[in-house]
């Protein structure tokens, strides 16, 4: 597997591909959901959903999709320069003007691919990286939060610093290259140098669609690794939306072959992320989602029967491991998971055999009375069939001999 937090920078994760036209895009971080998955040197290069990624980096993931959704409104007070302007409200993401751009018009709207001119450094002074020339989509989760939700709020030529606290910056984790320790407070110079409209999907080239899908997509697993999920859901979702759309311009069935392997993967992300966040019935649908595409795909098989036992659903869990197992008879962790769920599901089996029982009474007490009680009966039934018919005998028999006396 590809360590994506190693080479994936979560700085330039837009910078290889062009962006995407947004219009009727809309966040999938409301329908955001993930999991436990096998081992990932047998796969691709997919985030590790077999082992938990860790707790995250603090960040609540609705207050998250509020601060990356809720963009600059005609209601944003304008900073004056050379002030602080307290961003989130909570003092931890400050950005002051150093110097002016051309005016609050001129701000960047989300969706359209920016071009920035970044210095990062610790809030002590040591330089971390400089970038003359980072490109990324606007509100894509393409940057760590700090960037994404401040350069909505600059003017075009525009240099300002920014201070951010590690929550909206690496987390926990930190970064390896370059090298951020975890939970960082860091200072970011930033110019604002362009700002453009993304792309039309239709007309884009099938290999630039490809590259930019990929791009999402890792993006996803570097969100997935740091225990973003939900941001997780939202690149995923953004990767999908770029491999389903429609293509006015002609592609070969190589290029949809690619295309259709990096749908299937972010499905799979998908329903690693969306059982991570509990959402069961979600994961699900990714797996089954997955599965129309590839129906031997032992990851979505694998995550199926465990999303399935989740719900109670034994019997089919069962099943669908059972149907991985047979594609991969080596795989220890299916083997595993398997032998685990069966047992799981003898002693529920077992558990609700005595909850019967009890429920209507010992069976086999019930019908030995049963039995007991008709044989009594049956006996008493021989016994004055017996008395009767000695009784009519002795009738008869005083007839005859009454009849000869006559």
């Amino acid at each position: 597997m590809t360590d994506t937090s190693e080479t994936v920078d979560p700085h330039q994760s837009g910078d290889s591909a062009p962006g995407m036209k947004k219009s009727g895009l809309t966040s999938l971080l409301d329908s955001g959901e993930d999991f436990e998955m096998l081992d990932e040197e047998e796969f691709d290069d997919e985030p590790p959903p077999l082992e938990d990624a860790g707790g995250g980096d603090g960040i609540d993931p609705d207050q998250s999709k509020r601060k990356e959704t809720d963009g600059p409104s005609d209601s944003d007070p304008q900073q004056p320069a050379d002030e602080w302007l307290d961003v989130l409200g909570n003092g931890l993401l400050k950005k002051k003007v150093l110097h002016a751009g051309a005016g609050r018009d001129s701000w960047p709207q989300k969706g359209q691919n920016v071009k920035i001119h970044l210095k990062t450094c610790l809030m002590d002074g040591t330089p971390v990286e400089e970038l003359p020339e980072l490109w990324f989509t606007l509100g894509d989760g393409d940057v760590i939060q700090a960037l994404d939700l401040t350069v909505q709020l600059m003017e075009m030529g525009e240099t300002a610093l920014i201070h951010t606290d590690g929550k909206y910056a690496y987390g926990a984790r930190g970064n390896l290259d370059p090298e951020i320790p975890s939970m960082a407070e860091l200072s970011l110079e930033v110019k604002l140098l362009e700002a453009t409209d993304a792309p039309d999907l239709e007309l884009m080239p099938p290999p630039q669609k490809i590259t930019l899908a990929t791009s999402k997509r890792e993006r996803g697993n570097v969100h997935y690794q740091r225990g973003d999920y939900a941001f997780a859901v939202n690149s995923y979702g953004i990767a999908l939306q770029i491999t389903e759309s429609s293509s006015k311009v002609d592609i070969s069935p190589e290029e949809e072959n690619q295309l259709m392997d990096v749908k299937v993967k972010c499905f799979n992300n998908m329903a690693a992320s969306q059982l991570k966040l509990d959402h069961h019935d979600a994961a699900l649908k990714s797996c089954v989602s997955a599965l129309a595409h590839e129906p031997e795909n032992v990851k979505a098989l694998f995550r199926m029967g465990k999303v399935l036992a989740l719900q109670g659903e034994y019997s089919e869990a069962i099943q669908t491991l059972r149907k991985a197992l047979k594609l991969e008879p080596s795989n220890k962790t299916i083997h595993a998971e398997l032998s685990k769920l069966v047992k799981k599901h003898s002693e529920q089996r077992g558990a609700e055999q005595a909850m019967y029982k009890k429920m209507l009474g010992n069976p086999s007490s019930s019908s030995s009375t049963h039995k007991h009680q008709a044989k009594s009966t049956w006996g008493f039934s021989w016994k004055w069939l017996f008395g009767a018919t000695a009784v009519a005998i002795g009738g008869v028999a005083l007839s005859v001999v009454i009849a000869a006396r006559n």
